[in-house]
């Protein structure tokens, strides 16, 4: 089905108790977690979305109660000259999680064909080739045994406008807004457009996209970590293994332990 995002734009308030809602969304975020590291697996988050669209504070809630040993979040800006002399994808390959690992990309290698297009950082030929490259790097990944769960936060606007104002507001977060996000305000028309042409281009059988209203913050935050929860869930076995015959016998000598 074509992904549109004008179907995102509601802003439906959240219809609970979000604190308890929250709560128990991160403990099953740390279950999943632990299946993910007990049994070996690997998984990637790709969040993408406006600016001012949400994805820190749910990176943030997502990742609270997980073991920062076994996950990495990489914020995603312009590459630098060293990754500009290499294929696009290079500094990406360098940050894919091992065994044991996840990895969140806030933004991500759709930057070839979002920014780098719009802004013409890259030829023509680059971006509409990086379609091909993009799909066939993430069917590696998945080939290989790692789940790919991909975001787009939507905004509308009026709505990214206010949180940009609410940002320059308060002293403590003016850090957070910078002369690209006016940039990117200015040609949200052409960014529309991108944005679409990558859902036609990119949303696969293998990586399929999955987006969110953000223009509720709370709403969208449990919106997106039920998901993600049920993706980590659906990737890995709901078993665990008994405790180590050897470990028990060594607690029970240690501290009397009886299971």
């Amino acid at each position: 089905m074509t992904i549109k995002l004008s179907d995102y734009e509601k802003g439906a308030a959240f219809d609970g108790d979000y604190d308890s809602a929250l709560k128990d969304l991160q403990e099953r975020l740390s279950h999943a977690h632990a299946r993910h590291i007990v049994h070996g697996h690997r998984a990637i988050i790709v969040m993408e979305g406006w600016d001012a669209a949400g994805k820190g504070g749910i990176i943030k809630r997502m990742t609270a109660e997980w073991d920062p040993r076994y996950f990495q979040v990489w914020p995603i800006s312009a590459p630098t000259p060293y990754e500009k002399d290499r294929h696009f994808l290079w500094r990406f390959w360098q940050k894919l999680p091992g065994s044991r690992e996840i990895s969140v990309f806030d933004r991500s290698w759709y930057g070839r064909v979002l920014v780098e297009r719009v802004e013409q950082f890259a030829s023509e030929r680059e971006w509409k080739r990086g379609y091909d490259e993009i799909n066939e790097f993430e069917a590696q990944q998945v080939d290989g045994g790692t789940a790919i769960i991909k975001i787009f936060l939507h905004v509308t606007q009026a709505t990214q406008d206010k949180r940009l104002a609410d940002r320059l507001s308060v002293p403590e977060k003016r850090w957070k807004v910078t002369h690209d996000d006016f940039r990117n305000r200015a040609k949200r028309a052409d960014y529309l457009d991108a944005m679409h042409d990558m859902f036609r281009q990119t949303d696969t059988r293998w990586a399929p996209w999955k987006v969110f209203d953000g223009n509720s913050k709370k709403a969208a935050r449990v919106a997106v970590l039920t998901h993600i929860a049920e993706r980590l869930e659906a990737s890995v076995p709901k078993s665990l293994p008994d405790a180590d015959p050897e470990l028990v016998a060594l607690a029970k000598e240690a501290f009397g332990y009886k299971g």
